[in-house]
């Protein structure tokens, strides 16, 4: 079985990310209107531009929680952190504070009491792109790896019937 990529970056890293992003930017395009002048003054806002853009995405690809047949891996740019999985006590899949669904794991034990794995807009209708198809592929693959592991997971009725009627996945069924 592959390990399976899922995580939601909170709004204060990605608020983050994008200002060390935008201060790299910045760094960059005044370092080299410093060195060579504003002769060239487009083509270092474009060089700073491209610098700022890779550093804001390697912290964002940095920023992952992967789930393995193993262990469960939990990494920000500038620590990890591994979760057994014997502290999931289960799942659940749930309207969080943004009226938005997420699919969350529950953890006994250590500092933190649940892993939020996915957070999406509600499904109103069928996969209609590549975001859609990529969520609906990473909630195919979560629940059949949660089923090997033989967690619960818990899927509000609303959920279960949109995902079900849009999507084309079918309800877990009960053990």
């Amino acid at each position: 079985m592959s390990a399976v990529r899922a995580g939601v970056v909170p709004a204060s890293r990605s608020l983050f990310y994008c200002l060390v992003g935008a201060l790299v930017a910045t760094g960059v395009v005044g370092l080299f209107l410093a060195m060579f002048g504003v002769n060239r003054l487009f083509a270092w806002i474009l060089l700073g531009a491209a610098a700022g853009i890779g550093v804001g995405a390697a912290l964002f690809t940095r920023d992952v929680v992967e789930l393995s047949e193993h262990s469960i891996s939990v990494r920000a740019p500038f620590r990890a952190a591994t979760v057994p999985w014997e502290r999931v006590v289960g799942g659940r899949f749930t309207l969080d504070e943004h009226a938005r669904w997420a699919l969350a794991l529950d953890l006994n034990g250590g500092s933190s009491d649940e892993l939020v794995l996915l957070s999406i807009p509600p499904v109103l209708g069928p996969v209609s792109g590549a975001y859609d198809m990529r969520k609906r592929e990473q909630v195919t693959e979560i629940r059949e790896l949660l089923r090997a592991k033989r967690i619960p997971i818990t899927v509000l009725p609303e959920i279960a019937e949109a995902l079900s009627e849009h999507w084309q996945i079918a309800p877990p069924t009960a053990r």
